[in-house]
């Protein structure tokens, strides 16, 4: 079964559970963070939510950027595991606090935040080094799917418990993490090592023209979840519960099927896709705001575009655009717009808000988005075209091949 879902050029069983379990481990433990810092805000009524996440996820971005310099002078995945370690101690340190203040608590987000951050890159980086190029795709829908299915299970399960169990439980799962210790990769296939600095991909023409659109992406939609937020909640509360819940379902099962047509069709088509999908849900929401289809036509594209993106732009173009010895400074600086993007309805308020129309907001909103799809109209597809082609070959002979067994049973009878 694990051979059908790899593919006839699929990656060694051996390698898949080694990088399946790092990566499984990390946003599994990531997700579980994300709970327990929002669970503090609401058990203590917080309302700087705002300098809590800001440190949090700052802390992620400063973090990448330095893990990724760091990585450098560590041989092998002793970097992972001594990140692996690291995060474990930091999700038991808060045990040590009893009642949380804002100043704790964004210190304990700034910890964690970094214990996540630090190795990300290097986790990141090896997940492309020991995948195939054509096989990258489906491997990272597997284990994004399996991942988020697993931590809304630990989210049931956990619910209810003393925020020190939780904590307790969160370190004991990050140490599961070093089980992958007991698998031997293999050597990769890269036996030259780029030394790249910052400024080099920067300059990079591919990694900004998809860079620019990603961040396009993630500033207009976060702003418009702000938007969202306010305006559904005014008009159809129950409406809002309901598509919050099935939004990430549906963009967990995009992640997958975008794998597997990431390596069947190429990056540029999905990502252009999700693109144009978005934009137009938005204009719809511009003009028939009113109305409850268009509501859920935007809830479901949103978490299509979201299960695309997530998967391309967070594990494999930023992989299939660097070389051996720069992919963690690649996936450090690829990661930016995507954590940056979290702040941004902090800032947002409800004056400004009331400064919009929906219609407004939302016209908008598409028109940036179309806009966004121009730099990747110039941008290059990072899966091989002999890999396109190869794969049409193979689809063209099993047809023919099915299509002559058919007739030679017809010829029989």
């Amino acid at each position: 079964m694990l051979q059908k879902l790899l593919g006839a050029s699929g990656i060694d069983r051996r390698d898949f559970l080694l990088v399946f379990g790092l990566l499984f481990n990390v946003f599994t433990w990531y997700f579980f963070l994300l709970s327990l810092i929002d669970e503090i805000i609401l058990r203590n009524k917080m309302e700087e939510g705002l300098v809590i996440w800001g440190a949090f996820y700052l802390s992620i971005i400063v973090s990448s950027i330095i893990g990724a310099v760091l990585s450098k002078r560590f041989r092998g995945v002793k970097f992972l595991y001594s990140w692996i370690a690291l995060g474990a101690i930091a999700s038991l340190l808060p045990v040590l606090v009893n009642n949380f203040t804002v100043t704790q608590l964004m210190q304990v987000s700034a910890l964690l935040g970094a214990s996540f951050g630090l190795g990300m890159p290097s986790c990141l980086a090896f997940f492309t080094e020991t995948t195939k190029v054509d096989n990258r795709g489906r491997v990272g829908g597997i284990t994004f799917l399996i991942a988020n299915l697993f931590a809304a299970l630990f989210a049931f399960t956990f619910s209810g418990l003393s925020l020190s169990t939780l904590f307790i439980i969160c370190a004991v799962w990050r140490v599961t993490g070093l089980s992958v210790h007991f698998l031997k990769p293999k050597k990769h296939d890269s036996t030259e090592v780029t030394k790249t600095s910052f400024v080099t991909v920067l300059r990079n023409r591919s990694f900004i023209l998809y860079f620019v659109a990603w961040l396009m992406f993630c500033l207009v939609d976060r702003f418009e979840v702000a938007f969202v937020d306010y305006y559904i909640k005014l008009s159809n509360d129950a409406l809002f519960n309901i598509m919050r819940l099935i939004e990430p379902v549906v963009a967990t099962v995009f992640m997958l099927i975008a794998g597997f047509m990431c390596d069947w069709i190429g990056r540029k088509k999905i990502v252009l896709s999700g693109f144009v999908a978005l934009g137009i849900a938005y204009a719809i929401i511009g003009f028939l705001q009113i109305s409850d289809f268009s509501w859920y036509l935007y809830f479901i594209v949103d978490g299509v575009a979201w299960g695309i993106f997530y998967l391309t732009f967070v594990l494999i173009l930023w992989g299939d655009l660097s070389q051996a010895g720069s992919r963690e400074k690649y996936y450090a600086l690829g990661s930016i717009p995507f954590f940056i993007s979290y702040i941004i309805p902090q800032f947002v308020t409800v004056s400004f808000i009331e400064d919009f129309t929906l219609s407004t907001a939302f016209s908008l909103a598409a028109f940036f988005l179309f806009l966004a799809v121009l730099p990747l109209i110039y941008a290059p597809e990072t899966l091989p075209e002999k890999k396109i082609e190869l794969r049409r070959l193979r689809s063209f002979a099993e047809d023919a091949r099915k299509a002559k067994e058919k007739y030679e049973e017809k010829m029989k009878k």
